[in-house]
């Protein structure tokens, strides 16, 4: 009796997994043992769903916990990778588990970029290899009784959770075998098995008949609901629907609602209720009779008919003989208890008892988009910091080199080098001078047409792409029905529009520092030249000796230093700002822990506030002492300046030095400029190719799954009739006029024969058999004369008389004549005949139509005799 529904499992297509997530781990994360470990882990995924999906399980445990593992690791990985189809792009491919490669069941398979697909249809093969497994258990032990029971619960639970999800996974349409009303269909259908199972087991048990009576008729309420989704909602295909599942399922309530009856009446017999027990065994009979006549070919019930029949004559019989009581009506009845003892197990990851997370070291999308928002946060902060104390750095060099500081203090001799301008010559020698710089300048146009080339790459690869799916979205217009690539691609392309003006910001900053080294081109080619030139070419001046024990000029030296020392602090400053390191993973992964979520920008602030709060202070203080030094600086120059003895020459020659001075600062900020800008333009390149393999990986997921999609289209249009029914019109219904009593035979086909061996000729043919006058003559009348057709042969002629037969008769049969019990037999029309042997007239007669009268037409021999003056031919054909 013990029927039970498994599930077919769903087949997926291979899909490599492992070349877009290891590019992905070798874009993100830096070379070293956390990456090496992470490629290792992604090896390992590859090898897990190759297990899990690609080859055919078998009915075991062993299956099922590869199937359980994968899951889990699914769900671990799901928030560590940013699994989209415009980021990290894995199309996976399941075919439907019910499809048998006819018009049924819905789409024969869905291709989807969505890792959500990917657990849906994972997890949908978990209960159906559940199914299968509970549907082989040993039933007859305790052990198989209870693994039945746990796998139907677990297969129950599995698709109730796909049909809780299923919607929000896809984001689309899914294939009839995971829709939620099949999958809902199915959780009821697993429960309802396992409710039977706790039945079987309390019968094997002998428990209490009331107790088996609720689990019976628990069980019947389950295949009952389970069987009305079948029935009314038409929610599974057909060919499930119709060869499988209804009939069994009609079968089962009837036979749980018999148990349950034939339980309780046992219960009804024990409370002395007889009339009761019989009216219970008679509605248990009748169910149990309907399940055998209609049914039987799924179930047999025999065992518990028999069973049932003999309590309800045993019943019937002392009813009759001793106790005499009523036997109500089965609507009279009290309704049978029910009692649950299943529900679907919860679906809670992990699944697995033997799961261990392959990448539990790496931390969740979240958290590291969290850490990449926090960085970005940090590098601004850093950068005005930074770029701010260098501004004042520049500043106050230049406002020093606009009083020609230090060295008009050195040049007080007015014929001689100062000091500071010859140390910054060597250190402009040191750097390279001029060549180093035009060799920088040089190499800037070259990576900038290499990051445009690259930037230009990507962006063509997507256009390509988006122009062919635009025009098959045109050719097939609704049937094309994934993502349009204009919609999916307006991300990457907002990025490639942010490298654009990133690149036209850049050569502009590129034209600004050119044109910088021009104008300080000849001062920094002067500051590159031997000790001798360079004082060859300043002008000589008075002599200012008078000035040098002057307190003016202490003063002067005084306030420089304080600059020099402002500069120094600044400089251990940025290094402090520069090192500063915190790691907000911990503090990332307890908040999204704690909440669920990640509000990175309050985290993020109060972080940077609290380590960089004090060093924007410092900055701070910098720049006011700066300021105030400075101040005291130029009003110092000013009164050096009037002590100064001062003529022509020896504006010319601070004029000079001024020069040369800020040719230097020009030249140390040119040079910082230039190798900034080569290191961002290969920086850029770098991020430029990332961009591109992204744009690459995503235009061939897109590829594959146009390809997919077409081959699906084309298939759909092959099945496709070719063109619409049509009506023949009445006039071409019946060329002569008149409709024919029934189709028109083919004409045959008479084959050529083909040259074949000589055979040897059959033997003579015997003659026929030789009887008396008298013998002849007893049995059979001596036939009437040629003039007229027999009279008992011969059918009366009505109406006019008959033409000639249209159509060549058959061939006679043989005639022997004076043959004893010989009786003449009339010939119907023949197709298959082609005037080989003269056949006689034979007049026809219509069902239903009276019979033609008069003789037959002139010339027409007897039948079946022949013509007199034709030769009778021989019956077999002669060699």
């Amino acid at each position: 009796m013990a029927t039970f529904i498994s599930v077919p499992l769903k087949k997926s297509s291979e899909v490599d997994v492992v070349k877009p997530l290891s590019k992905f781990v070798s874009a993100t994360y830096p070379a070293g043992d956390e990456q090496a470990e992470y490629l290792r882990a992604v090896e390992e995924l590859g090898r897990l769903r190759k297990s899990a999906v690609g080859r055919p399980l078998d009915k075991h445990d062993g299956a099922l916990e590869g199937l359980l593992r994968y899951y889990d690791q699914l769900c671990a990985i799901e928030p560590k990778f940013p699994f989209s189809e415009n980021q990290l792009c894995l199309t996976f491919t399941w075919k439907d588990a019910f499809d048998k490669g006819s018009l049924f069941g819905g789409s024969v398979k869905l291709a989807l970029a969505s890792l959500g697909y990917e657990k849906t249809c994972v997890l949908f093969n978990v209960g159906a290899l559940a199914s299968q497994i509970a549907s082989e258990q040993n039933l007859d032990s305790d052990e198989g009784l209870k693994s039945a029971a746990k796998f139907y619960q677990l297969a129950s639970g599995a698709f109730g959770h796909i049909k809780d999800t299923v919607l929000s996974a896809l984001n689309r349409e899914p294939t009839m075998d995971i829709s939620p009303d099949t999958v809902g269909t199915l959780s009821q259908i697993m429960l309802a098995q396992a409710q039977e199972v706790f039945f079987i087991k309390a019968t094997s048990d002998k428990m209490k008949d009331a107790v088996i009576a609720k689990l019976a008729n628990q069980a019947a309420d389950f295949y009952g609901d389970a069987f009305k989704q079948c029935q009314y909602k038409e929610n599974l295909p057909k060919y499930f629907y119709f060869q499988e599942v209804l009939p069994v399922l009609a079968a089962k309530h009837c036979i749980m609602q018999a148990s349950a009856e034939y339980h309780q009446a046992a219960v009804a017999k024990q409370h002395k209720k007889f009339g009761e027990e019989i009216s219970r065994l008679q509605h248990a009979a009748e169910l149990v009779k309907t399940v055998a006549s209609r049914y039987d070919e799924y179930i047999n019930v025999k065992d518990l008919s028999d069973k049932i029949s003999r309590a309800l004559t045993a019943a019937k019989k002392d009813n009759d003989f001793i106790y005499h009581d009523r036997v109500p009506e089965v609507k009279d009845l009290d309704q049978i208890g029910k009692a649950s003892l299943v529900k679907p197990t919860v679906i809670q990851v992990p699944m697995s008892q033997k799961f261990t997370d392959l990448f539990e070291k790496m931390v969740p999308m979240a958290v590291q988009q969290a850490l990449s928002a926090y960085n970005q946060r940090k590098a601004d902060i850093v950068n005005r910091l930074i770029g701010t104390m260098r501004e004042a750095t520049n500043l106050c060099n230049g406002v020093l080199a606009s009083l020609n500081l230090p060295a008009a203090l050195e040049d007080l001799s007015g014929d001689s080098v100062p000091q500071s301008i010859l140390e910054k010559s060597r250190a402009v020698v040191q750097q390279g001078g001029l060549q180093s710089i035009e060799q920088l300048i040089k190499e800037l146009p070259e990576l900038l047409q290499r990051n445009r080339e690259i930037l230009d790459e990507s962006l063509k690869m997507l256009d390509d792409e988006e122009s062919t799916d635009s025009e098959l979205r045109a050719k097939f217009s609704q049937r094309w029905s994934r993502t349009p690539s204009g919609d999916l691609y307006k991300p990457l392309r907002a990025e490639g529009t942010n490298y654009r003006n990133v690149l036209d910001k850049a050569v502009q900053a590129d034209q600004v520092v050119r044109e910088r080294y021009n104008a300080h081109c000849d001062m920094i080619a002067l500051l590159c030249k031997p000790e001798v030139e360079l004082s060859a070419a300043i002008p000589s001046a008075n002599p200012a000796k008078t000035l040098q024990g002057s307190e003016v000029v202490n003063v002067l030296r005084g306030q420089l230093a304080q600059l020099d020392q402002v500069k120094k602090e600044r400089e251990q400053l940025e290094s402090d700002i520069k090192s500063m390191q915190l790691d907000m993973s911990s503090k990332f992964l307890t908040a999204l822990a704690q909440d669920g979520a990640i509000d990175e920008e309050a985290l993020s602030v109060t972080e940077l506030d609290s380590i960089y709060g004090g060093y924007t202070q410092k900055v701070q203080q910098s720049l006011r002492t700066q300021e105030e030094v400075l101040g005291n600086v130029q009003t110092s120059h000013q009164e050096f300046s009037r002590l100064k003895e001062s003529n022509a020459e020896a504006s010319s020659r601070e004029e000079v030095l001024k020069k040369l001075a800020s040719a230097h600062d020009s030249y140390v900020e040119i040079s910082n400029n230039l190798r900034e800008g080569t290191k961002f333009y290969n920086d850029l390149t770098e991020i430029l190719l990332k961009f591109q393999n992204k744009c690459s990986d995503i235009v061939f997921a897109r590829k594959t799954e146009r390809d997919e999609l077409l081959k699906e289209l084309q298939q759909s249009i092959a099945r496709e009739p070719s063109a619409p029914s049509f009506t023949v019109p009445s006039y071409q219904a019946n060329t002569g006029g008149v409709a024919p009593s029934g189709p028109t035979p083919a004409p045959r086909t008479v084959p050529q024969p083909q040259q074949q061996p000589a055979k040897p000729p059959p033997p003579a043919r015997p003659p026929p058999p030789n009887f008396s006058q008298q013998a002849a003559s007893t049995p059979v009348s001596a036939p009437p004369p040629a003039s007229a057709p027999p009279p008992s042969m011969a059918p009366p002629h009505v109406g006019p008389t008959p033409g000639p037969p249209t159509q060549a008769q058959g061939p006679p049969y043989p005639t022997y004549q004076g043959y004893p019990g010989y009786f003449q037999m009339p010939v119907a029309y023949n197709p298959y005949s082609y005037g080989q042997y003269a056949m006689p007239y034979v007049p026809y007669q219509a069902p239903g139509q009276p019979p033609y009268s008069g003789a037959a037409p002139p010339q027409q021999p007897p039948y079946p005799y022949g013509h007199p003056q034709q030769p009778q031919q021989p019956y077999y054909p002669q060699q």
